[in-house]
């Protein structure tokens, strides 16, 4: 009988525009995402926003989203904000931000918190 290989997903949320790639691997699939996210980084810059009289500054808009997905129900991402800034998160309907310890980036962080089990996933999540 052949294991079962353990799968990766990975969807990049940018606008309008998803893309979703398989892997083998985690480390891998974060691979693909600090490359995607250091192509799209640049024009991840959004100017403050007022709607129905709320302002929502840029370090407050996400502008693009990058989830993770793989084996055991593990689900987290990072989220690009329009001031250039990252923040890692696990969780897929509840999110988690994912605190970093001193020397990480968020995709570090993300990788250390999937590698170690990842979220805690509430029931019937």
């Amino acid at each position: 009988m052949i294991a079962p290989v353990a799968h990766w997903s990975l969807t990049i949320r940018d606008g309008p525009r998803v893309q979703r790639t398989s892997f083998d691997t985690l480390a891998a699939a974060l691979q693909a995402l600090r490359a995607r996210l250091d192509e799209l980084a640049p024009s991840a810059h959004r100017e403050p926003v007022e709607v129905l009289s709320h302002r929502y500054d840029a370090a407050l808009q996400v502008a693009v989203r990058a989830e993770v997905a793989g084996p055991g129900g593990r689900h987290g991402g990072v989220d690009l904000r329009g001031d250039g800034s990252t923040e890692a998160y696990t969780g897929r309907w509840r999110r988690s931000l994912v605190t970093l310890e001193p020397g990480e980036d968020a995709i570090d962080g993300l990788r250390r918190a999937l590698s170690a089990g990842g979220e805690a996933r509430p029931r019937g999540e």
